[in-house]
């Protein structure tokens, strides 16, 4: 279903969540003729409403909730002021700028979920043309992968798959706090000088 999405993208210039639905609808529609002769009892534990039931409601609202609020400081202007803000004590136009800048940004995906930081940071910096920091596959991306999605298990708030085991798991913030925040940090760090390092052995 999923990888019909951006074929229904291209061939329809609608939105790919249009896509998506489409795709569970036909997936329903298959379920409920291939179980067509099964019990009902059965039918209600395999077929989709049985999964749909079982899906974790709070985290996705969670994102939802998140994903809207980065919408609107997009729309608002205040991703591009962080950015400025950025760019003028860190500076993005050389290449400690950029490491300082990625880091500073995976830092903060541990307290607003890496996911959304990462939509934020691509209306913050847009794809530029050509070759350099900010093109296709330039430096800054691919440091900030690392970093956003690093950073982002420092706290557990900070990650989809942190968020899930809360809520499936129990596992208290606090806990969590106490016992993994700072081994995530020191990996997080000796990540971020492994991958400094090797650029500068490569060259």
């Amino acid at each position: 279903g999923l990888l019909f999405v951006p074929v229904f993208k291209t061939v329809t210039h609608l939105p790919p969540f249009m896509g998506m639905m489409l795709s569970l609808g036909v997936l329903w529609i298959i379920t409920d003729l291939i179980h067509k002769h099964k019990p009902s009892d059965v039918k209600q534990q395999i077929g989709v409403l049985g999964v749909l039931r079982k899906i974790d409601t709070p985290s996705v609202l969670f994102f939802l909730g998140i994903l809207l609020a980065v919408a609107g400081l997009q729309s608002a202007g205040h991703l591009t002021d962080m950015a400025t803000l950025l760019d003028n004590n860190l500076g993005t136009d050389t290449q400690g700028g950029i490491y300082a800048v990625a880091s500073v940004i995976g830092l903060l995906s541990s307290i607003v979920d890496n996911v959304p930081l990462v939509a934020a940071s691509m209306g913050m910096y847009p794809l530029a043309e050509g070759a350099g920091y900010f093109s296709q596959d330039g430096l800054f991306w691919q440091f900030l992968a690392y970093c956003a999605g690093t950073g982002g298990s420092v706290l557990i708030i900070g990650s989809a798959a942190g968020v899930a085991v809360m809520g499936l798991e129990r596992i208290p913030f606090g806990w969590y706090l106490k016992r993994i925040s700072l081994l995530a940090l020191i990996g997080y760090v000796s990540g971020i000088g492994a991958y400094i390092f090797q650029n500068w052995l490569i060259g």
